[in-house]
């Protein structure tokens, strides 16, 4: 059943009358509309296609080196609490014939972290997708994220950071390529 963008306000309204019981007082009676409008920015990675993202690919005219975009801004929405969770996400393959230009890189972040979601599918569903769409010799992915869901309520940890990892191919299999990674991905900023 797909539910109406005024069913959808009719439901923020809902939860407003819970916590307030007055949802049409001043502040908060275009609450519900501007709730769903930041909403369909904020989950719009339910629309976004990882294969369209990733199929313009150029010639990598023989590089096959690691291509490593690191420190990725992402922000997403914890499917348990509905609570923010943010951090930062280091992608990084080996190409075999073909590049894919970087912003896709960051794009392909997005359309996991844009989504009700965990840490660990962000993680492993981006490393899917490049090594499905890119077929490169190895894919990594490596997410550092602060949760609000643990920053705010329950156990109220406010600098714990957590990390997950997905390593495919020869980033996987191959101790080297991965230790690489690793110092590339420590090494200074800009």
């Amino acid at each position: 059943m797909m539910v109406t963008k005024d069913q959808a306000e009719g439901a923020v309204k809902t939860l407003l009358e819970y916590l307030e019981g007055d949802a049409q007082r001043e502040g908060l009676e275009k609450t519900p509309q501007r709730v769903i409008e930041s909403w369909d920015e904020i989950f719009s990675g339910y629309k976004a296609d990882p294969e369209e993202l990733l199929q313009s690919t150029f010639n990598g005219e023989g590089y096959d080196g690691i291509v490593l975009l690191r420190d990725i801004e992402f922000h997403s929405t914890c499917e348990h609490h509905l609570q923010p969770f943010s951090g930062r996400a280091h992608i990084a393959y080996i190409p075999v014939d073909r590049i894919v230009g970087i912003s896709k890189l960051a794009r392909i972040v997005d359309a996991h972290a844009h989504r009700l979601q965990n840490q660990e599918r962000i993680t492993k569903g981006v490393a899917d997708d490049l090594e499905k769409y890119l077929n490169p010799l190895g894919a990594a992915v490596i997410i550092e994220a602060s949760h609000g869901c643990m920053r705010c309520r329950g156990v109220r940890k406010q600098n714990s950071v957590m990390t997950t990892s997905a390593m495919r191919g020869v980033f996987f299999e191959k101790a080297e390529p991965r230790q690489e990674l690793m110092q590339l991905i420590q090494a200074r900023p800009l």
